[in-house]
């Protein structure tokens, strides 16, 4: 799973509305004829954008039937003295509170299925209640029922076809409340290629362009109903291409490995195709199939070449595969030291991973949070993605380099990663009216949902910002260089919010958008959220867009706010450390300056983590009015925070910014590794005046804080808070403390508690391991001496390599109250297994954590456990996508949970789902009942048994990949 984050907004002075209607449907009567029409079926989604004494109305009108409307009169009333000012896309007309607007010329007709919109502006005093009912020529419209299924089988994912070959499109289709299929559509992107009415629903396109393709189905049923496809992206060549796959392959000296050829089309004759090394190590040389034939029969049946390493070498090479008049392919082979066997599975798994056929990356490079869409965990969406997951594809090209000499990919990753997780100016516009003085207005966060809208208040004092000056300083620019921790990479939402693009752009926006989920107390689980865009222009939601479920103020204003998780800044500190370390090693250097660079400037703004929440002072913090305001550093605990947040108003006129830290610091999130990295090596060094001295007290502090939370048995409990329940409330008598700060077994999230996870053991753990072997430390070596102990003691490896690691974990009792000087034992502090899994994703940061121990202190039972676990997943797990293994998802039942939105309360997403106090998880995401496996869910909460699913998610065949190179690097 991936852990939740949550943030605050603020504050004052612009309201606007947002509605959407659903209706009761009506039929239109044609009469006694002998001939009928299709009755007429239609939907009107009405939307509003209010300023208090006037507004503009939006409205789409979609024929929801099986026939085209020619002509079209809407009409509907008010209850208020809303007076019509005037209109566009229709001819609008007021009678008292009656509205009607008729069709202009150019868009009277809409065909079925299709959409036309319309708008008008008016002014009004009082109240501005949205209409309750809307007619199409005479008839009630309505929304549509439940769209149906559809999923493009053909053509496959990465598929490369020639220029004006027929490309084979193929879906099937499935509809909802007993209607029946009457078209699929087939789409290039927005482009409509053909349409089929019968199944098998099939066509073949021929017209497609040079270049990628982004391919779509879209069914409609009876009741005028659509959904797309997955989209599937393929490839067309300017001509003939040769095809070769894995395009990655590394083979240990002395062996040989193989590469798969075929042709993009078919040929009139006979085609040879040539394979030779074309660049690069001259010890891997071709031993078979450097002449392949295909025929007219067997174009697209691949033929395997062999490569051969010679028994001293090393390096990459590339490979090319050539026909004349057909487009070349190439392979790149890395040739490994003949121990080097798991840098080769390190080169399998990359390959993997990279193929754009199996689904890990956007077209635009992005990785997903998983190949799967349909996967609810902290995203809640497998094609949304994650800081974490930018962060472990900049360790896993850094590990690439590490591995073939070949740092561009790395490079790449950091200039993905900044275009599209780092707001752009653009997207933080305002900043320049931040106040260090006064950074924020407090707000309590509150046990519960429910208690949702909490009240700003003013009168709570709030310390100055002691770091904004000299960051700006140091990089002459007033914008924050830090991560976002989620973006909706297909845009699947609707928000629209791209890097440097226009504030809810919509649902057609093309490209990722940001947006943010978690923001109600520590009970908020993914399954209660109500997602919202990071740029709020009261285009969705109600009519303060989404800020008023959140914070209670007395005005709110459009706004932008961006949310940082510091584990996965943290993380990308860390793989710029490694990459560092390993192109020095190769004289190579220079290759990665300008990116580690980014790094330390990365690292330095990472401290906005480590300040309480409100820059009140650390230690004893107890009552939001008596809390002293901190006066400096003395607002820092010094550890990584669950977040920092910042944002500010949209309109430039405003002028108002503020910026977060946060007062809840979690064991899981610590990372030692990055923290010497940022104060003790030179070529990530923060520019700042004071970065790297507080990085190097933040080290200390943090193998402090691992100490004071390690159990009697050796697992690391939860953490701790300056601001106890999240509003400086008093804690229970007897709460031990750290600093001042108080003991908290499951900071920040309740749903599930936050430590109960054995991953946060792994992934933390693996920190101090890289930490301890890279400099000895004896106070890691103290904490992983016990904790190794412990974790070696609950796993079991079968002999068949089949294995069971820690999944759940229980706590009881409380540490000692940190005593620097004379630290307790904490006989009172007990973990216990609750239950074993044989999470892949896991294990493999848990046997890298081995891996990094063992190298560093010779224990041979880490040594053996970690290759074990190694082994074990890459003999029974592996299949065509990575290594992964099914999973039982019982937490699926709670796709109806309601998610709680105050009565009253009412908006619309982004499609048009309705949001208020029925609402529940599915409801406002419509867009999952479209989902190829929605089947599987629908079964499971109609009764049937718990789903399985077996996921691919990009943070786990990432790690699993990085720990066979760890392993290769340290101990083979």
């Amino acid at each position: 799973m991936h852990p939740p984050r949550r943030r605050r907004v603020v504050r004052r002075v612009w309201t606007a509305v947002v509605a959407a209607l659903t209706l009761p449907l009506a039929m239109l009567s044609t009469g006694a004829t002998t001939a009928h029409a299709a009755p007429l079926q239609c939907s009107v989604d009405y939307k509003t954008n209010d300023w208090g004494s006037g507004f503009t109305a939006d409205l789409t009108i979609t024929n929801r039937g099986t026939d085209a409307i020619n002509g079209w009169t809407l009409t509907y009333a008010y209850s208020g003295n809303q007076k019509l000012s005037n209109g566009w896309n229709g001819i609008w007309s007021q009678s008292g509170q009656t509205i009607t607007v008729k069709n202009e010329s150019y868009n009277g007709t809409i065909a079925a299925g299709n959409a036309v919109n319309t708008g008008a502006q008016f002014s009004y005093s009082g109240t501005n209640a949205a209409p309750t009912s809307f007619a199409v020529n005479g008839t009630t419209c309505a929304g549509a029922h439940q769209p149906p299924v559809t999923v493009l089988t053909s053509p496959a994912p990465g598929a490369v076809y020639t220029q004006g070959t027929a490309v084979p499109l193929a879906a099937t289709a499935a509809a909802a409340d007993n209607a029946t299929i009457t078209k699929v559509e087939f789409y290039d992107d927005t482009k409509l290629l053909g349409t089929d009415t019968s199944a098998p629903y099939t066509l073949s396109a021929s017209g497609l362009t040079v270049g990628s393709h982004s391919l779509v189905a879209k069914a409609y049923d009876s009741l005028g109903a659509s959904a797309e496809s997955t989209p599937v992206g393929i490839t067309v060549a300017s001509g003939p291409a040769v095809v070769a796959s894995p395009t990655q392959l590394g083979i240990q000296q002395g062996k040989t490995g193989t590469f798969d050829v075929k042709l993009s089309n078919q040929p009139s004759a006979n085609v040879t195709v040539s394979v030779a090394r074309t660049s690069g190590n001259t010890g891997l040389s071709v031993t078979a199939g450097s002449s392949l034939t295909f025929t007219p029969s067997n174009w697209n049946t691949a033929q395997k070449v062999t490569v051969t390493a010679n028994s001293s070498g090393t390096g990459s090479a590339v490979f090319t595969a050539s026909a004349t008049g057909y487009t070349n392919a190439t392979v790149t082979v890395t040739q490994l030291a003949a121990s080097k066997a798991y840098d080769a599975r390190f080169l399998d798994l990359y390959g993997k991973i990279t193929n754009p056929a199996n689904g890990y990356f956007s077209p635009e490079g992005i990785p997903y949070h998983s190949v799967e869409t349909l996967i609810v965990e902290a995203p809640d969406h497998g094609h949304e993605t994650t800081s974490e997951a930018y962060s472990y594809l900049l360790w896993l090209q850094a590990m690439y380099g590490k591995v073939t000499g070949d740092w561009s990919k790395f490079n790449g990753a950091w200039s993905i990663m900044e275009k599209y997780m780092i707001p752009t100016h653009a997207d933080q516009s305002t900043n320049s009216f931040y106040t260090a003085s006064k950074p924020a207005t407090y707000a309590p966060e509150m046990d519960t949902p429910s208690q949702y809208p909490a009240r700003l208040d003013t009168g709570v004092s709030v310390g100055p910002d002691p770091i904004a000056g000299e960051l700006k300083s140091a990089y002459g620019t007033d914008d924050v260089y830090g991560m976002h921790w989620i973006e909706d990479v297909d845009n699947v939402y609707g928000y629209g919010n791209t890097p440097g693009g226009q504030c809810e752009a919509g649902p057609t926006a093309k490209g990722p958008s940001y947006i943010n989920t978690f923001q109600r107390g520590p009970e908020e689980s993914v399954w209660e959220t109500v997602p919202q865009p990071t740029c709020d222009a009261f285009k969705y939601g109600g009519k303060n867009g989404y800020l008023d479920l959140f914070t209670g103020d007395d005005s709110y204003a459009k706004q932008w706010k961006f949310t940082n998780a510091p584990d996965a800044d943290a993380r990308a500190v860390q793989a710029a450390y490694w990459a560092d370390v390993w192109a020095k090693a190769q004289g190579k250097s220079a290759d990665v300056s300008a990116t580690v660079a980014k790094a330390a400037k990365m690292g330095d703004y990472l401290r906005y983590a480590m300040f309480d929440k409100y820059f009140k002072k650390v230690g004893n913090c107890v009552g939001a009015s008596s809390c002293p305001a901190g006066t400096g550093k003395d607002a820092s605990h010094y550890l990584l925070s669950w977040y920092y947040a910042w944002g500010g108003a949209t309109d430039s006129s405003a002028g108002w910014a503020w910026r977060i830290g946060s007062s809840h610091a979690h064991g899981g999130y610590q990372n030692p590794l990055a923290a010497y990295a940022l104060s003790s090596y030179a070529d990530l060094k923060p520019k700042s005046a004071t970065g790297a001295a507080d990085w190097s007290k933040s080290l200390q502090r943090q193998l402090e804080f691992y100490r004071w939370l390690q159990s009697s048995e050796g697992g690391i409990a939860g953490g701790a808070t300056n601001s106890w329940q999240g509003r400086y409330a008093t804690p229970p008598a007897g709460t031990p403390t750290f600093y001042g700060m108080y003991y908290d077994w499951q900071p920040v999230y309740h749903d599930p508690p936050s430590n109960q996870w054995f991953g946060f053991q792994a992934w933390s753990m693996e920190r101090v391991a890289e930490y301890y072997q890279q400099t000895g430390n004896t106070t890691a070596k103290a904490v992983l001496d016990k904790w190794v102990k412990w974790a070696l003691s609950k796993t079991t490896v079968n002999p068949n390599g089949t294995f069971q690691i820690p999944s759940t974990l229980q706590w009881s009792g409380q540490p000692d109250t940190w005593n620097a000087s004379s630290p307790g034992a904490n006989n009172n502090l007990h973990v216990t297994v609750a239950d074993y899994t044989n999470d892949v994703g896991v294990a493999a940061a848990y046997a890298k954590t081995l891996t990094y121990y063992a190298a560093r202190s010779g224990d041979a039972q880490a040594k053996s456990t970690a290759k074990a676990l190694l082994d074990g997943m890459w003999s029974n797990y592996q299949d065509s996508l990575g290594i992964a293994v099914p999973e039982t998802r019982t937490d699926y039942s709670r796709f109806n949970d309601k998610v709680y939105v105050p009565s009253g309360w009412t908006g619309t997403m982004p499609n048009g789902d309705r949001i208020d106090s029925s609402s529940t998880f599915s409801s406002i995401r419509s867009f999952y009942k479209n989902d190829p496996a929605w089947s599987k869910i629908e079964s499971y909460l109609k009764g049937g048994a718990a789903p399985s699913f077996t996921y691919h998610r990009f943070w786990a065949q990432a790690d699993i990949a990085l720990a066979m190179g760890s392993y290769a690097e340290l101990l083979e």
